[in-house]
């Protein structure tokens, strides 16, 4: 079904002040010139150690000593308590004015959070008006069954602003999000009660199992944003995460494998170090992650989003592989394909999630 949605969309279609980032004009010349313990480990067979297959499709499987699923105990659905917490915030989430306050006339925003290759597949290229017809908020508006009326989707996502960006409520990224973008939707940043967030770090340089690889850095760099989302944006109820998507192909050392797909660790071990410490009362912190205490309004709650990698075009369960056509001369940054890929992997994960249906599709209510 995934593959068939994928096939539709790809025919119908015509991406902070002080931190160290790759700039916006270093991406764009690229993409014109050249086109803890880790959390949940598992015990990697000979045959396993160095193979990367999809975290969803796992199994038994292990790399390099890592367990997959996204989620523990190789599920890639959340555990039964954690759910049900997704399920109240969602229940939250309701029509806000501009100071916050509960209004039938109000709005609740559905924001992007991340990189280049976000804005890209979210909506385009630092934009969030007009966006490019193959994007997920252009696939999104032109849904009938999606709620364009109080739900408002805002892109966020910033080029040259990768994971080192964000960690502080008050860096200019935030600014630019609520002048530049919010602002053209005529909402705030006190109606902004979901994001979808997408990181990766630039140029990475050390991958697993080493332990100061940066699998482990992007797990801290995605504790620092989420908690400084919960200060940004007061009324955020879900932020949804997801990894990269492939970089077998990528002519740069922007982001390339092993480090696309490591990014998927990352998330997972950020995600279940939430788990693990609202399941030991908020006691056990982890040591990448730090404070996710939702109990205590630290972060939100948070949660897998669609997970994107695949191992180039070798089809993963549901379908979904990468060419080379699905990326620009760099290999990196999505392509006209890829972004339609992305677009309808997020257009299906909101309209079916149990955590997201009930305020992202017309009519419903969260009970």
């Amino acid at each position: 079904m995934l593959l068939t949605l994928l096939l539709l969309v790809i025919g119908c279609a015509g991406a902070g002040g002080g931190e160290q980032q790759v700039s916006e004009e270093t991406e764009q010349a690229s993409e014109e010139t050249a086109g803890g313990d880790g959390g949940d480990t598992g015990k990697a067979t000979g045959e396993d150690a160095a193979v990367r297959i999809p975290l969803t499709d796992m199994g038994d499987h292990a790399y390099l000593g890592f367990s997959g699923g996204l989620y523990s105990n190789g599920s890639n659905t959340p555990p039964a308590d954690h759910a049900a917490v997704g399920a109240a915030r969602a229940k939250n989430i309701r029509p806000l004015d501009a100071n916050g306050t509960p209004s039938p006339s109000g709005k609740y925003v559905l924001l992007s959070i991340g990189m280049s290759n976000t804005s890209h597949e979210f909506c385009g290229r630092n934009i969030t008006t007009d966006c490019w017809p193959e994007t997920f908020m252009a696939q999104a508006a032109q849904e009938p069954s999606v709620n364009n009326s109080t739900l408002v989707i805002v892109n966020g996502a910033q080029g040259g602003r990768d994971a080192e960006t964000g960690h502080r409520p008050s860096d200019r990224f935030y600014d630019v999000i609520r002048d530049t973008r919010l602002s053209e939707f005529g909402v705030t940043e006190k109606q902004v009660q979901i994001v979808w967030l997408k990181q990766a770090i630039a140029r990475p340089t050390v991958s697993l199992p080493d332990s100061s690889a940066d699998a482990y850095r992007l797990e801290s760099d995605l504790a620092e944003i989420v908690r400084a989302l919960k200060v940004r944006y007061p009324n955020l109820q879900q932020v949804f995460l997801s990894s990269r998507t492939y970089g077998g192909y990528a002519t740069t050392k922007l982001d390339p494998e092993p480090y696309a797909y490591e990014s998927g660790f990352a998330v997972k071990w950020l995600i279940q170090a939430q788990i693990e410490q609202l399941g030991n009362g908020g006691r056990i912190v982890d040591a990448h992650a730090g404070d996710l205490n939702y109990d205590a309004m630290v972060t939100p709650w948070i949660a897998w989003g669609p997970y994107l990698w695949a191992d180039g075009p070798n089809s993963r369960s549901d379908g979904l592989s990468w060419e080379p056509a699905d990326f620009g001369r760099d290999g990196t940054h999505p392509a006209e394909p890829g972004r339609a890929k992305v677009g309808a992997l997020l257009l299906d994960f909101f309209k079916t999630s149990p955590a997201t249906r009930c305020w992202f599709l017309a009519g419903q209510t969260c009970s």
